[in-house]
């Protein structure tokens, strides 16, 4: 009988809870911590088999009967955006992206804190602390990265209107979390931090952009589908989708 390596993942199960995306159903999760020397790694690996990051745990749904959540990514080599997505890039010429270290500011928390209490005031972020948000920028054993996004401000100054939590993976970038300026609607914003990741994998010679999961009747997800050429993961791995 072969032993597992001493340093092997330990993966735990979730109690179950109220499933966020579909109505009337629970999920349950399966995660393991990514810390020390082979958090890089096991991250990657992991990421690639459908798991997400939040801090250092990467965790995967694990629901009884449901296989609802399908793991996304963007081939981003063959990604040509349409007219619609044209059309958000126009709208935000004048938007710069920044990548810089994960290092949580106050202005940061001020934007999260206006995007939650706008459009997540019932989910699990609702009740997060300046504390907490530093610990979710911060609190992570891989390669993890800040992009900003910033307009010309009334003042001369460039104003904060965007930020991704992004980790940088040997075959590309995974968008962890994103939030923006609410009040911004028509810029699209969303869809436009996405659009720059695109072209953010493809200038690192990387082939996937990594959206999460996509869930096929929640509203909340729905976007997600618009990105094409993409590949989920399903039963026999990655499939193109059609």
């Amino acid at each position: 009988m072969t032993r597992e390596p001493r340093d092997a993942p330990q993966f735990y199960l979730t109690a179950p809870s109220a499933c966020p995306y579909l109505p009337g159903r629970e999920e349950r999760k399966v995660f393991t911590h990514l810390i020390g020397r082979r958090a890089i790694s096991l991250n990657d690996a992991l990421t690639q088999s459908g798991f997400r990051r939040s801090q250092t745990i990467a965790y995967r749904p694990a629901c009884e009967n449901c296989r609802a959540c399908v793991s996304v990514r963007v081939l981003v080599d063959d990604f040509q955006p349409g007219r619609t997505m044209r059309r958000v890039l126009a709208r935000n010429a004048d938007v710069k992206g920044a990548l810089v270290q994960a290092q949580a500011t106050s202005e940061q928390y001020s934007l999260f804190r206006g995007y939650v209490d706008s459009r997540h005031s019932d989910g699990g972020m609702a009740d997060m602390s300046v504390l907490d948000f530093s610990m979710m920028v911060e609190d992570s054993h891989v390669d993890t990265r800040l992009v900003e996004y910033r307009r010309p401000g009334q003042r001369g100054d460039d104003e904060l209107i965007g930020c991704c939590l992004t980790d940088v993976l040997a075959d590309g970038l995974s968008m962890v979390y994103s939030f923006y300026e609410s009040d911004e609607s028509t810029r699209s914003l969303g869809v436009y931090m996405i659009l720059d990741h695109v072209a953010r994998t493809r200038a690192l010679g990387l082939p996937h952009l990594y959206l999460g999961y996509w869930v096929e009747g929640s509203k909340k997800m729905g976007y997600k589908a618009r990105f094409l050429p993409q590949e989920r993961l399903g039963l026999s791995g990655w499939e193109l989708s059609a």
